[in-house]
């Protein structure tokens, strides 16, 4: 069974988007800019707290 991690190898912040694109199987590059596009349409406040939020509950992953 897949668990979802923040990323350690796609990350530019926290590695909360590149998790989310290795554990669909989609290009990050592709959800960043779902990300951006929500956050702009949305007047950011809500995306950047989802982000934050999901940052201290997905947790990082360990090496293997």
């Amino acid at each position: 069974m897949k668990k979802l991690y923040r990323s350690k190898e796609n990350r530019i912040f926290a590695g909360v988007v590149g998790g989310l694109g290795e554990y669909f199987s989609v290009d990050p590059v592709a959800l960043r800019m779902g990300w951006i596009f929500i956050l702009v349409f949305t007047g950011f406040a809500p995306g950047i707290v989802a982000y934050i939020i999901s940052i201290f509950i997905i947790p990082e992953r360990k090496e293997d």
